[in-house]
């Protein structure tokens, strides 16, 4: 997105690594502006929303917002405690509500357009499969409920995509591409182009859609 024209705001728990990835998206584009703001809980809507504040004071508003943040390990519902469920639910639904909660006015100000999520299903992924399914819920009431006022919301779920931190940490002993219908592993490209057309023109008809990477 920044290398085709948008400036962007990146929101972390962590200071240093935030900062650090706004600097390295920043690289795509001569003269983008993309601001890191760490410290952020998305399971707290003042720790969002002055976040938000931040970014609307020195970016001028909000045109598109992506709801990525997600608690993710591997656990049998056996092994998986009623806390650790709790905050797989915490971050992922409540963290997603509270990110949309923030930002929605200035969506609406702007008319404009689109937010995406990530969902998949595995094996020992219960509070995720579980924490997805509100997230998809949500997208889609979403939609519903703004769609009048120009706002489309869909969801991206990516499957297994090579050489991220969440495949490194969930696939130690690496994924079995059999059950992946391409036979491969996606890509972070492909992901990113799947959002550039849902963000684009191109999409601007799509809404209450979940866009299945695998």
């Amino acid at each position: 997105m920044v290398h085709l024209g948008a400036n962007a705001c990146i929101v972390g728990r962590s200071v240093e690594k935030t900062e650090q990835v706004a600097n390295d998206i920043a690289t795509a584009r001569p003269g983008s502006r993309v601001m890191g703001i760490g410290a952020v809980d998305v399971r707290r809507i003042d720790s969002l929303k002055n976040a938000v504040d931040r970014c609307v004071k020195e970016l001028g508003g909000i045109d598109f917002v992506i709801a990525g943040a997600a608690g993710n390990f591997l656990a049998s519902i056996e092994q998986l405690s009623v806390n650790a469920f709790k905050s797989v639910i915490d971050i992922d639904v409540l963290g997603s509500y509270n990110t949309l909660k923030a930002t929605l006015p200035h969506l609406l100000d702007s008319a404009a357009k689109h937010k995406s999520d990530g969902v998949t299903r595995l094996p020992l992924q219960t509070h995720v499969s579980v924490a997805k399914a509100g997230v998809d819920s949500l997208s889609n009431n979403v939609a519903l409920e703004y769609g009048p006022f120009g706002i489309t919301s869909n969801v991206i779920s990516p499957g297994p995509i090579g050489e991220t931190e969440g495949m490194r940490r969930l696939s130690k002993n690496g994924t079995d591409q059999s059950t992946i219908p391409l036979g491969r592993n996606g890509t972070v490209k492909e992901i990113a182009d799947a959002t550039v057309y849902l963000f684009s023109d191109s999409g601007n008809y799509v809404t209450g859609s979940t866009v299945v990477g695998a």
